[in-house]
């Protein structure tokens, strides 16, 4: 690429990127942050991320960055805010447009201006530098928004998991507990999931059962499919005990009908 001069007649902001990275241990939702090896807030934890350079779009630096700073490889990031504040970088003006991702927890190692890499539970993460903190709580927000209305969650499980084990998920992102039978129930009535044959089925007693906000409070008004997942309500209440060590795996194709059919915005 030739080289280009770039110059103005006005002062003009840095622009730099920011990566929130979720990841999920089977308990709890966490989230990736990389130790500062520089000023200024040498030794904070902050999010991974850095300066956009000249022949590279934002998602480009995201990356980059993400890799560069932690060893990280993604394929994907969701921008989801752009944060302006005059003051929230004592070096200069500078802008950041924010990204998250949802990914399988793995090994990381800091790199470039990071001391270290390393996954913190979100209940426990520390005071963050610049305005990350802030950055957190958004992305938090529209985490719990999109999962809502899309399948996000499913990238943080094994292809095939048990409904227990998206229950947890589901709690662990949205901060509540949900009742075991009416949460099962609902995730079956939208037909996104695919059950996989299994001659073990587990058996739960009564123990088991998580007292807690119900889950139609949260996911009320969902348009059932015109497939019933149960023949009855009896069997309904039997079969949801009886099957809830049961393998499922994400449906990709009763998903997109699923949205088609309820004006794609429907929450699932």
């Amino acid at each position: 690429m030739e080289k280009q001069n770039y110059t103005y007649e006005y002062p003009h902001p840095a622009v730099a990127t920011d990566c929130v990275v979720f990841g999920f241990d089977g308990r709890e939702l966490k989230v990736l942050l990389i130790e500062r090896g520089i000023e200024p807030y040498k030794g904070a934890w902050a999010f991974p991320g850095g300066f956009l350079r000249m022949d590279e779009t934002a998602e480009q630096c995201a990356l980059r960055e993400l890799k560069e700073e932690t060893g990280l490889s993604l394929n994907y990031l969701k921008q989801f805010k752009t944060f302006t504040d005059v003051n929230r970088d004592p070096r200069e003006r500078v802008i950041s447009i924010a990204f998250y991702a949802l990914a399988k927890k793995s090994d990381v190692q800091g790199g470039d201006d990071a001391t270290q890499a390393k996954w913190f539970p979100i209940n426990e993460v520390p005071h963050l530098a610049f305005d990350h903190d802030y950055i957190l709580r958004k992305a938090m927000e529209k985490l719990r928004e999109d999962i809502h209305f899309e399948p996000i969650g499913f990238g943080l499980l094994d292809k095939e998991f048990t409904m227990s084990e998206l229950q947890r998920l589901y709690e662990a992102i949205l901060g509540v507990q949900f009742d075991r039978r009416n949460f099962h129930k609902k995730m079956l009535q939208t037909g996104i999931l695919e059950e996989v044959e299994d001659d073990s089925p587990t058996f739960f007693g009564k123990n088991n059962e998580m007292r807690s906000m119900n889950i139609d409070a949260l996911f009320g008004g969902i348009a059932a499919p015109s497939r019933p997942a149960y023949s009855s309500s009896r069997d309904d209440d039997s079969r949801s005990t009886r099957r809830w060590g049961t393998k499922f795996r994400f449906n990709k194709r009763n998903y997109d009908e699923f949205k088609e059919e309820n004006n794609y915005r429907s929450e699932f």
